[in-house]
């Protein structure tokens, strides 16, 4: 897949100019399908979050973008329905809009739907994460980042090969000390980056988009 790996989604217009060019044609000629998963096994989102998301009020923005249309994937409801149904809903779509939560619980429900063993076939497809929708695709997210008690590690699924230290500078338990204290538990390569950076990776090749700050730990 083409990634835009981001901590506060489309913030500025080098991360708008970003997507446009993984998508390959204009937001208004593509078709999303929004996946609110994550938010479910993190304590400080629910119905009125998900709600926000999928609808695309301030400060959620995603969905609001200008789409051709927007559906809505949520997916511990796949493995109930079967792949005959919600797999041509995931081909058809030209992007699907992931949001943050808990990365553990979005990964748990990514492989319990089927949705994970379909990623390597969605060649065409653009995936936009927003902080735990980035983050799932790393090998692991630290300690500090597992909210959700059922999760048996922190690892997940590993479509990349560093991890991501979101909202940089946006809470206080999210300086940059923070980040290389994190870092230094995390095996491999790190990111930090704010909510106006983004990380694309295409073809295995990964570039910092940013208006903002990011760091590298490697």
């Amino acid at each position: 897949m083409r990634l835009l790996l981001t901590s506060g989604g489309v913030t500025n217009p080098s991360i708008h100019e970003t997507l446009v060019d993984l998508l390959g044609k204009p937001i208004a000629d593509c078709d999303a399908l929004c996946i609110p998963t994550a938010q479910w096994g993190h304590p400080m989102c629910g119905p009125a979050s998900v709600r926000g998301f999928v609808a695309g009020v301030p400060p959620w923005l995603m969905c609001s973008l200008g789409w051709k249309s927007v559906g809505v994937l949520e997916l511990t409801a796949l493995p109930s329905i079967g792949e005959q149904r919600w797999v041509p809903w995931v081909r058809e779509a030209d992007v699907l809009l992931v949001d943050g939560g808990d990365a553990t619980y979005l990964c748990h429900w990514m492989r319990q739907s089927g949705l994970a063993n379909l990623l390597p076939s969605l060649s065409e497809t653009v995936w936009v994460g927003v902080s735990a929708g980035s983050m799932v695709m790393t090998p692991r997210i630290g300690a500090d980042f597992v909210e959700w008690p059922s999760a048996p590690d922190d690892r997940t699924l590993g479509v990349v090969d560093f991890s991501i230290f979101p909202h940089l500078d946006v809470f206080p338990e999210n300086t940059m000390a923070d980040a290389e204290r994190w870092a230094a538990g995390i095996e491999g390569s790190a990111y930090a980056i704010d909510d106006q950076t983004a990380i694309q990776v295409t073809d295995g090749t990964v570039k910092v988009v940013s208006e903002g700050n990011w760091k590298l730990f490697d």
